[in-house]
């Protein structure tokens, strides 16, 4: 990620970023590998992106692909009103590669009453820097994601996603001692200490699961429960 030093800024895109403040739109400033890949999932999901960053090439190789692109130094709290970024309510802070640039960002977007603010952190002290300022959703990319693939290389996971506070949620293949029988039969929940939430059959998509929903070979299931119990589920035969 380039270091946010330039005082001047330029645009990339159609539309004025006072004009696109006006609509349910979020600021991403960073655009390195992680800025890069929430953005640009951000427009493929339909939400309109402002994308501010320091390098050059950076900024010309995301035009286009961004509602707003800017070459700018986001430490500047006239750059950032400039850029109408206090007119929106969402704003991720995805410099990584300069803390300070970091920091200063964030706490400048709590200066200005940016409601949703969400900063990249690169290790817990710099977390707890951000917490101190007051963001309230500070995220850990590289620590997440090394405990999700953590998570799946140990079992046989499809998918694994930590909700927090030893508790998970999981996608797998269901084990032979529910198949064929409603699940209200199994007592998944009281041998296994684990929910199955949803299940997705070849051809139909995904359905929630109730007591009654008779899971198949081949079918996929999303088991909800302690870390461990959704873990040992998902290794049983």
């Amino acid at each position: 990620m380039a270091k946010f030093r330039s005082s001047s800024f330029s645009l990339f895109g159609q539309r004025q970023p006072a004009r696109l403040a006006e609509e349910d739109s979020v600021v991403v400033i960073g655009l390195g590998r992680f800025g890069s890949a929430l953005a640009l999932e951000l427009m493929e999901s339909g939400t309109e992106v402002l994308g501010i960053d320091g390098d050059e090439e950076i900024v010309q190789a995301h035009n286009r692909l961004l509602t707003h692109v800017v070459r700018a130094d986001s430490t500047k709290e006239d750059t950032l009103r400039q850029l109408s970024v206090p007119e929106f309510s969402s704003v991720v802070v995805a410099i990584g590669g300069d803390i300070q640039a970091n920091i200063l960002t964030a706490s400048l977007l709590i200066k200005l009453g940016i409601p949703n603010i969400w900063a990249k952190a690169v290790s817990e002290p710099h977390g707890e820097i951000l917490r101190q300022l007051g963001v309230k959703h500070v995220i850990y990319p590289e620590k997440d994601m090394g405990r999700r693939v953590a998570h799946l290389v140990r079992g046989v996971m499809q998918d694994y996603i930590d909700i927090g506070e030893d508790f998970a949620l999981v996608k797998t293949a269901p084990p032979r001692e529910i198949l064929d029988k409603p699940l209200s039969l199994t007592k998944v929940r009281t041998v296994h200490g684990v929910t199955v939430t949803a299940y997705h059959r070849a051809g139909q998509g995904w359905s929630y699961a109730t007591m009654e929903t008779v899971i198949l070979e081949g079918d996929i299931v999303l088991v909800a429960g302690q870390t461990e119990r959704v873990e040992s589920f998902s290794r049983l035969p």
